[in-house]
């Protein structure tokens, strides 16, 4: 692993946090003596893609909250994340604003009543569009990963779905799996 690549694993990030705890991110940056942090591009509601409206099992069209952020490392973009909500579930909640969430979106979905207790991500790679250059600062040409997840609550309804890009090179994920 070069200096410049982060390796993650996703079950902080599934956790709600403890009372005045920091978001997963910003806490795992600390430990490891670095800085987390987050820029808030959008949040609100929009109709849901067909990839979205497949991730949380809602029609095509129906109305989502999505918030657009962009991860960062010691200052620099490491990750363009767009995560969307049921707007039955988040619209009218602090999901739905450009404000930081004490805790992180997980722990507020938790006190919302909808902790996450299943989560499928799927992994892929590719080239970046033009946008994603612009918010990671990378060339057309440097791949990326992207990697979606949804998370489900104990009714097994999708409560969340997260579509991250991340710089290939930048990035390296960790997965441990409990069996029985």
């Amino acid at each position: 692993m070069s200096d410049g690549q982060w390796t993650s694993a996703s079950a902080p990030y599934l956790t709600p946090r403890a009372d005045g705890e920091p978001d997963a991110w910003t806490a795992e940056a600390t430990a490891r003596g670095r800085s987390g942090g987050q820029r808030i591009l959008h949040a609100g509601e929009e109709p849901a893609s067909d990839a979205v409206a497949r991730m949380l099992g809602v029609p095509a069209g129906e109305s989502v909250v999505r918030r657009r952020r962009v991860i960062e490392l010691d200052g620099e973009p490491c990750e363009l994340t767009d995560s969307h909500y049921p707007a039955a579930i988040a619209a009218g909640t602090p999901l739905a604003s450009t404000a930081k969430i004490r805790g992180g979106a997980v722990t507020l979905l938790a006190a919302l009543g909808h902790a996450g207790v299943r989560v499928v991500e799927e992994v892929s790679a590719r080239l970046p569009t033009d946008e994603e250059c612009g918010h990671l600062r990378i060339a057309p040409g440097e791949p990326v990963l992207l990697v979606s997840r949804v998370t489900m609550d104990t009714s097994n309804r999708p409560v969340q779905a997260d579509v991250m890009v991340m710089p290939a090179d930048r990035a390296q994920l960790r997965y441990e799996t409990r069996i029985g």
